[in-house]
């Protein structure tokens, strides 16, 4: 079997993930569950693990989850986290500038230079749209993208002045500024992307009702364990809510804006 404890495993927090993860099994197995995986694997092909047929538990983005997963994973939890700009199980991105930048608003983003880090990223990408879609209305105004492949990367992009701008997830933000505060004490918040549910927890298509069952109880009692509490602050996790598969439309809603304002004509947005 398989599993990814979390997609925020930045490497400073890679030993409290494996901690995270040693307090889940456990609950898991308390719960009746077996085949627990020994430990959480690294981030690297994700969509192999997310689709694997033996995917026991894993965190994905929600644009993943309303495109290429939909129908594909099963919706196991919503996880709470503690981290500015979260509410209850919702999130929302940061779009930063340099501190030392002359860019004060979005409409100042106009034939700039943005990073994304990727074109499959809820927080990165598809709120970004969303965001500059009303305000630059001017033929070639949109911002020119780099792709970059993660947050952190798009952080230090902007830091570089490779790139002007970028939406970088509330969470990721949060967790650097705990962990490697340097990477992001020179950047300056312009705006706050609109709201969508946090990152889904997931685990394969076909799993029983009774496994899922388990699985979310078991997840229940690590965020109750006094036990993990240190664990659980320490990756801003507060909580978990059971969402239906339905709240990440919102996801969707968002990229349909964005698309129906950038097919208007600039006059009319």
């Amino acid at each position: 079997m398989r599993a990814l404890a979390s997609m925020y495993a930045l490497t400073e927090l890679a030993w409290i993930v494996d901690l995270w993860w040693e307090g889940l099994a456990r609950h898991w197995r308390d719960a009746g569950l077996r085949d627990v995986p020994e430990a959480s694997e690294e981030a690297r092909d994700l969509y192999g693990l997310w689709l694997a047929p033996d995917l026991f538990f894993a965190q994905t983005c929600g644009y993943p989850l309303t495109h290429r997963l939909k129908g594909q994973v099963t919706l196991v939890a919503t996880p709470c986290y503690s981290a500015p700009g979260c509410e209850g199980p919702t999130y929302r991105s940061f779009i930063v500038v340099r501190e030392d930048s002359t860019i004060e608003s979005l409409a100042d983003l106009a034939g700039k230079t943005a990073g994304a880090n990727g074109y499959d990223s809820q927080s990165g990408w598809n709120v970004l749209r969303r965001a500059l879609a009303p305000v630059l209305n001017a033929p070639g105004a949109f911002p020119r993208i780099v792709e970059t492949g993660a947050h952190r990367r798009s952080v230090a992009a902007v830091r570089a002045g490779d790139v002007d701008v970028a939406a970088i997830d509330c969470v990721t933000f949060a967790l650097l500024r705990q962990a490697a505060p340097n990477e992001v004490e020179d950047l300056r918040v312009i705006a706050a992307s609109e709201r969508a549910p946090a990152l889904p927890f997931i685990t394969r298509k076909d799993i029983a009702p009774d496994d899922l069952e388990r699985l979310r109880e078991g997840l229940r009692a690590a965020m109750a364990d006094p036990d993990l509490a240190d664990v659980r602050r320490a990756l801003l996790i507060r909580g978990v809510e059971i969402l239906p598969d339905t709240a990440y439309e919102r996801i969707l809603e968002i990229e349909r804006e964005a698309d129906r304002l950038l097919a208007m004509p600039a006059e009319a947005r």
